[in-house]
């Protein structure tokens, strides 16, 4: 019997190709695209013959691409003790190569993350910028992060002096916002904080990766208010980069509560307060007789442009202009006063009504007919590009808030709480995802607990940072932390103190807790196809397959507990588990250790046995919903009870 392998997924495919492959098949010949069949599927004016289209170039673009199709050869290990409240939380921080962890959470988030916010290098000439290599991503992020000897890559400064100055940080983007993309939600969000220096090429990037339909805004954002400067135009501002993966994003807007808001009647506690609006005999788009009637209303008797003789006049066919009509029809008003829309104002020589603009309702008429009805909604004001220009936003208020954690400011540049909170408060319901993957000091953690403190929500947060030497960061101050990831982590264990004690009523209420993983390599052997077709190289690899009684990596213990856990872990995200999926023993199974996971996003249950030997009665008395899936090792389970375990689900196989 042909047994479903786990190790199918490690695979080197391109998941687009393969996709194609599904829906087109007749494109496809011998495994390749067959652009003269692609032709014929489309009609003529969908393909350009002349001119290539006007769009960004650079050498080395292709490769980039690539990067970002590329699967993931790496996997997420779990720090245990390193996080707060860690059986609990929903939050996560991984330390790791960006690029590599996008691959890794790929399967696990597409589709699923509301917000993403990065504060990428700008690229000033004096960051660091980490060179991608298409062939050993993992090896080159161990070499740079002293796991292994240090002979390869290491991270380097991207001078303004070098050819390849633009191409280098533009080779480091692409691949990044095209995974971004796809973890997005289909109303998902982008904002991306950038400078001068490369604020006109992530345009053009994000116009290509994101669709320029798409493209929601630019904010300018105060850096620091005008101060010394060498030069003759202070540069006292950045800005932030808005799209949306499809055209309908979810924007949640503020509430419209302005000064004129100020009344109130009875109807206060539904309806808000009100504001006067227009006089009803005030601006009418033309004049009509069936606007021109007398209102009888407290005793008086009322006409448009408050003069009876100019009614007459009008009647009789003579000077009838618009302000001598009423905004309103005769049934419209009636409803109106019934329902306390109108109000008559007496003044010392003469009364004018006018219409009421409440702050959370409005008269609606219904369609086919003249019935009318009161619709109630939240009064919203559009997003301002010009919100982040108060020195709330600006670095001088970062530092602030680094300076109560740290007492001290650390970074430089880094973003201030109340940006962060702002973007996530219009770009996220109560329970989404928020990601950044360019974390530094973890602000956005920090916002995000701080958004859901003041306002009951249950965001996570996932945050993403390479672990770059402290000592190589001339941005960062002498703190006594070794990395970046160390500042981050230790940002969101005091940040999440602080906002207990402002908030002591949301204790175990508020998720301030969070899990730590890093990037690690593979616990599975990569797939290594077979070399040559002579019976020299076929005997060579059944000799290998012998041998291998598991294909987990040299050194793997499978009665150590960590090690079980990292297996588990990567178990999760090929399967495409979120990392904060539960994990529990099957307690009514005591021949083997079967691990019951969830994720309340996903409609079925992963069983995992990692035993050395699957028994019979295990078989016989695990039970399965329809679509559950059993993961065990292939070198544990017999083909008799692989058959039998089939029978009752689905079964893959490491």
């Amino acid at each position: 019997m042909e047994r479903n392998s786990f190790m199918d997924a490690t695979s080197p495919k391109d998941e687009r190709f393969e996709t194609l492959k599904q829906l087109y098949p007749e494109l496809i010949r011998d495994n390749k695209l067959n652009l003269e069949a692609l032709k014929d599927l489309f009609d003529e004016e969908s393909f350009d013959e002349g001119e290539v289209g006007y769009n960004l170039y650079w050498p080395g673009k292709r490769d980039a691409k690539k990067l970002a199709r590329k699967e993931a050869e790496g996997t997420l290990e779990p720090v245990i003790g390193d996080g707060v409240n860690e059986d609990k939380t929903s939050n996560i921080y991984i330390e790791g190569d960006n690029l590599e962890v996008l691959r890794c959470l790929k399967k696990s988030y597409g589709g699923r993350v509301k917000m993403i916010y990065i504060d990428p290098p700008y690229n000033t000439g004096k960051d660091f910028i980490y060179p991608d290599n298409f062939a050993e991503p993992i090896e080159d992020y161990l070499k740079f992060t002293g796991q292994v000897d240090e002979k390869g890559v290491s991270l380097v400064a991207n001078p303004k002096s070098s050819g390849a100055y633009h191409r280098k940080w533009l080779d480091m983007m692409l691949p990044r916002l095209q995974l971004a993309r796809e973890l997005l939600t289909n109303d998902g969000v982008i904002f991306i904080s950038i400078d001068d220096n490369e604020q006109a090429n992530l345009k053009l990037l994000c116009d290509e990766v994101f669709g320029e339909e798409n493209y929601l805004g630019m904010f300018p954002r105060i850096t620091k208010k005008a101060g010394k400067t060498a030069e003759a135009i202070a540069k006292n501002h950045d800005y932030i980069l808005t799209y949306s993966k499809n055209e309908k994003p979810s924007i949640y807007l503020p509430s419209h509560s302005d000064d004129g808001f100020k009344y109130e009647d009875e109807f206060v506690k539904e309806r808000g307060p009100y504001k006067l609006n227009q006089t009803l005999d005030y601006d009418s788009l033309s004049y009509s007789s069936s606007l021109d009637y007398p209102i009888e209303i407290d005793g008086k008797t009322l006409y448009p442009g408050n003069s009876y003789e100019k009614y007459l006049e009008r009647k009789s066919g003579k000077h009838a202009r618009a302000d001598w009509a009423w905004r309103w029809s005769k049934d419209l008003y009636e409803f109106g006063l019934r329902n306390g829309f109108v109000v008559l104002k007496k003044y010392k020589d003469y009364s004018r009504l006018y219409t009421k603009t409440y702050q959370n309702c409005r008269i609606v008429k219904a369609k086919n007919s003249n019935d009318y009805s009161i619709e109630y909604f939240d009064r919203t004001k559009a997003i301002s590009t010009l919100k982040f220009v108060e020195n709330e936003f600006s670095n001088d208020n970062s530092k602030k808030d680094l300076i109560k954690i740290f007492k001290s400011s650390i970074f430089d540049y880094s973003k201030p709480v109340d940006l962060l909170k702002s973007l996530s408060f219009y770009s996220t319901d109560k329970d989404d995802i928020i990601l950044d993957f360019f974390s530094g000091s973890a602000t956005t953690a920090h916002a995000v607990m701080q958004l859901n403190a003041e306002d009951s929500g249950k965001r996570k947060f996932i945050m993403v940072q390479l672990p770059v030497d402290c000592e190589k960061t001339p941005e960062v101050s002498n703190v006594g932390f070794k990395t970046i990831c160390e500042i981050g982590k230790e940002r969101i264990r005091c940040a999440g103190k602080m906002i207990l004690e402002e908030h002591p009523e949301l204790k175990d209420k508020l998720d301030i807790g969070f899990k730590v993983y890093r990037l690690a390599q593979s616990n599975i052997e990569a797939y290594k196809p077979t070399t040559g077709s002579d019976q020299q190289s076929l005997l060579k690899a059944l000799d290998a397959m012998e041998k291998q009684v598991t294909p987990l990596r040299d050194g793997f213990d499978l009665n150590n507990s960590n090690d079980i856990q990292k297996l588990l872990t990567e178990i999760m995200l090929r399967q495409g588990f979120a990392l904060d999926s539960r994990i529990e023993k099957t307690s009514s199974l005591a021949n083997n250790t079967v691990y019951r996971i969830t994720d309340e996003a996903r409609p079925i249950v992963l069983h995992v046995c990692l035993d050395n030997e699957i028994k019979s009665e295990t078989v016989k008395n695990i039970s399965f919903e329809e679509n559950d899936k059993f993961v065990c090792l292939n070198s544990a389970i017999s083909d008799e009870l692989y058959a039998q375990l089939s029978d009752k689900g689905r079964v893959e196989t490491i």
